[in-house]
């Protein structure tokens, strides 16, 4: 029964991806086109609007803008979905066992922390821009699985789920990070009532509830006590996703879940995060820009880095016997996924958000490295898919 529930989900899974990856691809291009077009200012005061969350009657009040509300409150439902597939991928999938999980992980590790390396030797003697450090350290799971789906059975069914798993593992490091550097000022008082949010969680999962308007009612409020208490808001996404059950007696609860608010997620949340944080005015655009710190690091720590940080990590893995290639997979085609890692995007470009809020030409130009980063991993990666290809249709005639 596990065997059929996860095939299903992953299925799912599978099938979206490439629409996903289409549908981001456009939301950006609009946004680009708009940013520099006549109408730029509309786009950037009707994202900069004055929204503010005023609960007079719990006396809660928290000032936030059109952006914020898509940044801390609709990606937090995106958490919530990858917070799924991450309970899944642990409890049924391919982190379920330290033989599965152990080569996505050793990977999803080396390609952070070498990203990262990248990203501070071009930013070292410049302290305010360290705050991107983790920009490049992320791989957006619809981009990377959508790009390699393009090339059919170039990719073994067993790379294309390392692929998963590693984008799964790289998007909870990224979850650590935001929460360890990118929360300001805790107020634990606020922390108190999050707790209250999570005993009525706990409360609900031990009784293997159904009732899904009991866990929005107290994810609501888990949000909100983040979102008050200097965490930042997203997590309140995962931890809930932590309580949900992943069966109900025949039923699978989290999958059911998971299938109603995917389309949602997928073609609503994302591509109106990408519309409003990808525009960025080219205007004076200039080689000299190219030279920016912030672009070179972001750039190469997606290209170089998180091609390099796999590759060394899996090389290293299998040399001290810790894993295996996937099934069915050799040097070539693994290296050629791994180009893809470097696609960053979403959470690229949200870190990005987090860490240079307060600043819109770092901003700007974190968006311009992910944006390059990204463009260069898909051609890499597309050149060494088409020659494995060539080459298999050489050696087969």
């Amino acid at each position: 029964m596990k065997k059929i529930f996860k095939k299903n989900l992953l299925k799912s899974f599978f099938q979206s991806q490439m629409a996903v990856g289409l549908t981001l691809i456009f939301a950006t291009f609009c946004a680009l086109i708009i940013s520099n077009s006549e109408n730029f200012e509309i786009y950037q005061q009707f994202f900069n609007q004055n929204i503010d969350l005023n609960l007079q009657f719990l006396g809660f009040y928290k000032a936030l803008t059109m952006r914020d509300w898509i940044n801390d409150f609709l990606m937090a439902i995106f958490f919530f979905l990858i917070g799924l597939e991450l309970k899944s991928e642990i409890l049924i999938g391919e982190l379920s066992s330290k033989k599965k999980m152990a080569l996505p992980l050793i990977c999803a590790v080396g390609g952070v922390i070498v990203p990262m390396l990248f990203f501070a030797f071009f930013n070292q003697n410049i302290p305010e821009n360290m705050r991107g450090l983790a920009i490049p350290c992320a791989t957006d799971i619809a981009f990377a699985y959508g790009f390699i789906t393009l090339f059919g059975k170039t990719f073994s069914d067993s790379l294309k789920i390392f692929i998963v798993a590693l984008a799964v593992i790289d998007d909870l490091i990224a979850i650590l990070i935001i929460a360890i550097f990118y929360s300001q000022d805790i107020e634990i008082f606020y922390l108190g009532y999050a707790c209250l949010a999570l005993v009525g969680l706990i409360i609900l999962n031990s009784r293997n509830s159904s009732k899904i308007f009991l866990y929005i009612l107290l994810g609501l409020m888990l949000w909100l006590m983040i979102l008050k208490s200097g965490l930042h808001a997203t997590l309140a996404g995962v931890i809930l996703a932590l309580f949900i059950p992943l069966k109900i007696g025949k039923n699978n609860f989290l999958e059911k879940i998971a299938h109603k608010i995917s389309p949602i997620v997928n073609f609503f949340i994302l591509p109106i995060f990408a519309f409003a944080n990808s525009g960025v005015r080219i205007e004076g655009f200039s080689m000299e820009k190219l030279s920016s710190p912030i672009i070179v690091g972001v750039t190469f720590g997606l290209f170089f880095g998180k091609q390099i940080g796999v590759m060394l990590s899996a090389y290293l893995s299998l040399k001290l016997g810790f894993a295996k290639l996937p099934r069915g997979t050799n040097w070539i085609e693994f290296y050629g996924a791994s180009l893809f890692t470097g696609i960053g995007f979403t959470m690229s470009l949200f870190i990005a958000s987090l860490a240079f809020s307060n600043d819109l030409k770092n901003f700007d130009d974190a968006k311009i490295g992910v944006l390059l980063g990204s463009i260069f991993s898909v051609i890499a990666g597309g050149l060494v898919a088409w020659w494995i290809r060539r080459n298999r249709q050489t050696y087969s005639k």
